[in-house]
């Protein structure tokens, strides 16, 4: 993402991208690196998120990894590891221009992470964006609110049943399905590219709520094939390929065609 002009405004990039009608494509890191970070970021996607659930960094790691991909056009994202506004606090201040919440159940937990990453009166961010104000311009403070992003996970059987009502909250920008741990809450296997009707049943009423309330759906996929056809089901931001997977596919590749 380049750096911010003194006379340009502060403005999200995939904010820009949904308004054209374009669906941007997300990287994912888990691996605590921020020369990994950079070369996903480098890579050609949209954006890439940091991820502090299941990846393995801790937070001067991430702060790292938000440097490295500011050096790029990608535009950082980070999930958290829970709902826990003194950590969503602290990456955005260092730089996340979105956070992805995981595990989000209802409308009130809901409503305390979109207050978490909004300045008063529209939440209760602290004031304190040392990274985040050098990185983006003087008008930080005045544009944060409009530009940071917000995406609550679907992903237990609470948040299905509650996905309307969590769909309604007001400043979230998003709907984000986990796949495996959705999977599980419907008593299927966990899986990154479910096939079960059961699974899309639920897929449906998480698109439909989106739909009804303007929010953008998002959704993990494994291979360009599945997150093609969830695009045409009405996904407006797909997630394709982490770095600890896409290594691993590599390596596996090379090794079993010289052995074979």
């Amino acid at each position: 993402m380049p750096s911010q002009g003194a006379e340009e405004m502060f403005s999200n990039p995939l904010r820009a991208l949904w308004a054209r009608g374009e669906v941007p494509i997300n990287g994912w890191l888990s691996i605590p690196s921020a020369w990994t970070a950079e070369i996903m970021a480098r890579s050609g996607y949209d954006a890439v998120t940091i991820d502090l659930q299941h990846g393995y960094m801790d937070f001067e790691t991430a702060l790292a990894m938000l440097q490295a991909i500011g050096n790029t056009s990608a535009v950082p994202l980070v999930r958290a590891w829970w709902n826990d506004p003194a950590l969503i606090g602290r990456l955005l201040d260092a730089g996340a221009l979105g956070v992805i919440c995981p595990l989000v159940n209802n409308r009130d937990q809901a409503a305390a992470f979109v207050g978490a990453c909004r300045y008063p009166p529209q939440g209760f961010r602290s004031y304190g964006p040392t990274r985040a104000a050098s990185r983006y311009g003087d008008d930080y403070f005045e544009r944060a609110n409009s530009q940071i992003l917000t995406f609550a996970m679907i992903e237990t059987a609470q948040g299905l049943a509650n996905v309307d009502e969590i769909a309604a909250t007001p400043d979230l920008d998003g709907l984000y399905i986990g796949p495996a741990d959705l999977s599980i809450a419907l008593g299927l296997p966990p899986e990154t590219e479910p096939s079960d009707p059961k699974f899309f049943e639920a897929v449906d009423r998480i698109l439909a709520a989106a739909e009804a309330h303007g929010k953008i759906a998002c959704l993990h996929a494994r291979t360009p094939e599945y997150a093609q056809a969830m695009l045409g089901k009405g996904f407006r931001f797909v997630t394709l390929g982490s770095d600890a997977n896409l290594l691993s596919g590599a390596a596996k590749a090379i090794v079993k065609a010289l052995k074979t």
